[in-house]
């Protein structure tokens, strides 16, 4: 993927792509950024999905095709408060990537895998306790 500094100036970085069954609803993007620590970001696979054909996302992570016209390239915008990061991908690698988590875990067939309630209750847990360790 490229990281997109600015119009002018933008850099090739790798991303490690990760699906995981024992996760079905999510993907996993890890970030090399040059000189620090790798940056996962997991969102869900649906997102990524649509986002390749269309504009979409809400909150933090916004997907969308570069051309509107064309398939090609699409963008991948992360925020984190007032920052962001956009980085653009060429389209054929992202849909390679989907096709095979799809041959894992069909759409529409991720619940037949998780304990998706006990998963939520794990993660809403998480989330509380780091809330009010920093809080």
């Amino acid at each position: 993927m490229s990281f997109l500094v600015s119009e002018e100036l933008s850099f090739r970085i790798p991303v490690e792509l990760r699906y995981e069954t024992c996760d079905p609803f999510a993907v996993q993007l890890t970030f090399h950024l040059p000189g620090d620590a790798p940056v996962t970001w997991t969102f869900g696979r649906e997102l990524l999905i649509d986002g390749v054909g269309r504009p979409c996302g809400d909150g933090d992570v916004h997907i969308a095709p570069a051309d509107r016209e064309a398939f090609g390239e699409v963008l991948i915008r992360l925020q984190v408060g007032g920052d962001h990061a956009l980085f653009r991908s060429g389209a054929v690698p992202l849909v390679t990537f989907l096709d095979r988590t799809d041959k894992l875990v069909p759409l529409g067939q991720e619940c037949s895998l998780a304990d998706f309630d006990a998963h939520l209750d794990e993660a809403l847990d998480r989330i509380l306790a780091e809330e009010q360790s920093a809080g």
